[in-house]
């Protein structure tokens, strides 16, 4: 499994005032994704494009993350963007765009660091 970067402080703040409702969560969220027959990849794919459909910027981070973590480059998620045009409309999908690169762009960032 590819090594996870830091969650965000808000995510960890909520997993350790309510426990109980974060572990159900994960649970939930280990039961769909084993749940039908998709690939990992094909579904971080769907996650990003539900993200991005739904203008959830902070969900699009996260989804674009796990998806980098897992070898989905940046031009992958990209046409998802771009193949949300039709559908949600040229300034939506110009939004996701820069969620997306916001994380690409950050994560290059870490790399160079790593690597000094």
């Amino acid at each position: 499994m590819p090594k996870r970067t830091a969650l965000p402080a808000r995510f960890v703040r909520f997993t350790e005032e309510y426990p109980d409702v974060a572990f159900a969560y994960e649970k939930m969220g280990t039961a769909v994704h084993g749940a039908g027959p998709l690939t990992h990849r094909e579904r971080l794919l769907v996650k990003v494009a539900l993200a991005v459909g739904a203008r959830l910027e902070g969900g699009a981070h996260a989804q674009v993350r796990k998806a980098l973590e897992i070898g989905i480059t940046g031009d992958e998620l990209r046409h998802v963007s771009l193949l949300a045009i039709p559908t949600i409309g040229f300034p939506a999908s110009m939004a996701a765009m820069s969620w997306i690169d916001d994380v690409a762009r950050a994560k290059s960032k870490r790399k160079r660091k790593a690597r000094r």
